[in-house]
């Protein structure tokens, strides 16, 4: 009987461990999660299941602990929430940058400008319909310090979901809508929106990966989130996020070590 149950322990398979991690939805949105997920799997026996939300949330989600790590992009942001006790370090995992979409007519004339803050500006001036996300993201919280004057007027819609509902209403109305390029990339349903200002220093987009604090949270993974962080910096994991694209082009940049 003993040798039987023996056996039948190992037939059984072996469950991977698990952790949870709030992640943003504009990396959601990119498709990254697909590579790397599978391969932090392969090589750690490690199933990351997303919890997908905005930084907002998700730093809120971190500091009740009903997470093990977060990844998100909004740099004053986590270091208030790190100031707080609710993390234990911040590591900067990749970046791609911000870009100002719009309809290709261009009504408001941003194409061409010198900056982001003219590109608004002209937005502004217009009266043009421009699309914000309203969720207290990173994507949010970024737009909003970008703005030369607080936007205000019929014209700044505030859509309160994530990026690609976001980028679904711009493309119905033909209005502006500030997305990171991994979004934009996977993105869908285009229509007739296209870049129009690209490559200011002020929209790099960085993405960092803070574990929660298990002294304030006995109950979390922290050693598995430990682990994952460490796979994250890795060369494998940085392989995966510089190869990965779409249609040719890349949509992060891993950050070196």
């Amino acid at each position: 009987m003993i040798r039987v149950l023996v056996l039948l322990c190992l037939a059984l398979p072996v469950r991977a461990e698990d952790m949870r991690m709030a992640v943003t939805t504009s990396f959601e949105n990119s498709g990254l999660a697909e590579v790397l997920l599978p391969a932090a799997r392969q090589a750690l026996d490690l199933d990351v299941r997303l919890i997908v939300v905005g930084t907002g949330q998700a730093l809120r989600l971190g500091a009740a602990g009903d997470v093990d790590a977060v990844l998100v992009h909004s740099l004053a942001a986590e270091q208030a929430w790190l100031a707080q006790g609710h993390g234990t370090t911040r590591t900067e995992i990749m970046s791609n940058d911000f870009i100002l979409i719009g309809p290709a007519a261009d009504p408001a004339g941003v194409s061409g400008s010198r900056d982001i803050e003219t590109a608004l500006t002209r937005i502004a001036t217009a009266g043009a319909p421009f699309l914000s996300r309203g969720d207290d993201s990173g994507t949010h919280k970024t737009e909003r310090g970008l703005w030369p004057a607080p936007p205000s007027g019929a014209w700044y819609r505030e859509t309160g979901s994530g990026m690609g509902s976001t980028l679904n209403v711009a493309a119905a109305m033909g209005g502006y809508v500030l997305t990171d390029r991994g979004s934009w990339l996977n993105f869908g349903n285009k229509g007739d929106l296209v870049v129009l200002h690209q490559g200011d220093a002020i929209l790099l987009n960085t993405y960092a990966y803070l574990p929660v604090n298990p002294d304030k949270h006995p109950a979390i993974k922290a050693l598995q989130a430990t682990r994952f962080g460490a796979w994250l910096t890795s060369d494998e994991a940085r392989g995966l996020i510089n190869g990965y694209r779409i249609d040719g082009q890349p949509l992060f940049r891993a950050t070196q070590p």
